[in-house]
């Protein structure tokens, strides 16, 4: 039951609020100004939860179908009560806003502004995510469960949705979101988005209509599109400390310019290529970075193993990532190939799984 309120915080190293392991949940965040953070370090955000409570890893139960059992309430044992960030306001130049990692639940969500690194969940169960604003970037779920009783709905988002592993449809509900199209007159519905979430029946791209962005106003002008979805504003003026002597003193974030959010193309080749029976591509960017939990932009992920493949009879597995081929680096796509043509009869493979590096044989065919 902490709370963190009216806060300016920046020039940190990494997350400017870290919340671990659930801590029993019931903490609220709000009216916070939080950016120029993770510094030193990378795959973190603005605010950042760790997770990992106890159900996070368990290999006895199948936490795909745990919420539609009598076991529907073990992701709450660490996190009682929601916890709670609204009203806030954050930016985060290397890594995501707000960072949910690695089985961070039961979390609200809302009328929170994110100026640059977007909002991440990965894996995790019950959080509600409503009525934000997302800059020049957008929601990343990552690597979610099949019925993680997620919620995604009346948020602007300026990009199509960054996935990576999702089972369709996503969550519980994905609804009622604008795509934000600048100068575009009149909606159409979010083709893009109901593709890639297998939901947003409602969803519409169109001009949310700012007030005024150039000075960081993103309550939206009567007539927007995200009024009729049942987005609704929220203050734009109340973030961080309060005090005159402490406003004198306080920074606060630089203001986006229009598509400043993007991530930087990689130079790395992205072509997908047959292996054994599976599909295999090269890391590439932030987001796939930290859904393997890898410490940089290396090596060769899975990206799918089908039944009865030679890949899946020598045991890969969709999302592994292969970083040796019989004692030869494989940190992309082509030195992993030419180490597999130079090896012969039983060949090692070093692979990292579930964050931690594991060892395979595997006899060529």
């Amino acid at each position: 039951n902490i709370t963190v309120r009216h806060c300016s915080i920046y020039d940190t190293p990494r997350a400017g609020i870290n919340i671990g392991d659930g801590c029993w949940g019931g903490h609220v965040i709000e009216f916070c100004d939080v950016f120029d953070t993770v510094l030193e370090t990378g795959d973190h955000g603005s605010f950042n939860s760790w997770g990992r409570d106890r159900f996070w890893g368990l290999k006895d139960v199948d936490l795909n179908t745990i919420t539609q059992s009598e076991l529907r309430d073990l992701p709450l044992l660490d996190a009682t009560r929601p916890n709670i960030l609204r009203n806030n306001r954050w930016r985060c130049d290397h890594g995501w806003d707000i960072d949910l990692d690695d089985g961070s639940s039961n979390y609200r969500i809302y009328n929170n502004l994110c100026l640059h690194g977007g909002l991440k969940n990965r894996e995790g169960f019950y959080r509600v995510v409503e009525n934000n604003v997302i800059v020049n970037n957008s929601f990343h779920p990552h690597v979610w469960y099949r019925h993680s009783e997620d919620v995604f709905r009346r948020n602007i988002v300026f990009t199509p949705y960054k996935p990576i592993r999702v089972p369709k449809p996503w969550g519980r509900e994905v609804d009622y979101n604008l795509l934000h199209r600048p100068g575009m007159k009149g909606t159409q519905p979010a083709a893009v988005l109901q593709q890639q979430s297998g939901r947003d029946e409602h969803s519409v791209v169109g001009d949310a209509l700012f007030i005024d962005p150039a000075r960081g106003d993103y309550r939206v002008k009567e007539g927007s599109p995200a009024l009729a979805l049942g987005f609704r504003n929220f203050p734009m003026d109340q973030f961080g400390v309060t005090s005159p002597r402490l406003r004198r003193l306080a920074r606060t974030p630089e203001l986006p310019q229009a598509g400043e959010g993007q991530e930087q193309a990689s130079n790395r080749d992205a072509r997908v290529v047959a292996w054994l029976g599976a599909r295999l591509k090269n890391v590439i960017g932030l987001g796939e970075v930290s859904a393997a939990g890898l410490p940089d932009e290396i090596g060769v992920s899975i990206v799918e193993v089908p039944p009865g493949s030679p890949a899946a009879a020598a045991g890969l597995r969709a999302g592994d990532v292969i970083l040796e081929c019989a004692g030869r680096p494989a940190h992309e796509l082509g030195q992993f190939l030419r180490a597999w043509r130079r090896a012969s009869g039983t060949v090692s493979l070093r692979i990292w799984r579930d964050q931690k590096s594991v060892e395979l044989k595997i006899t060529k065919p």
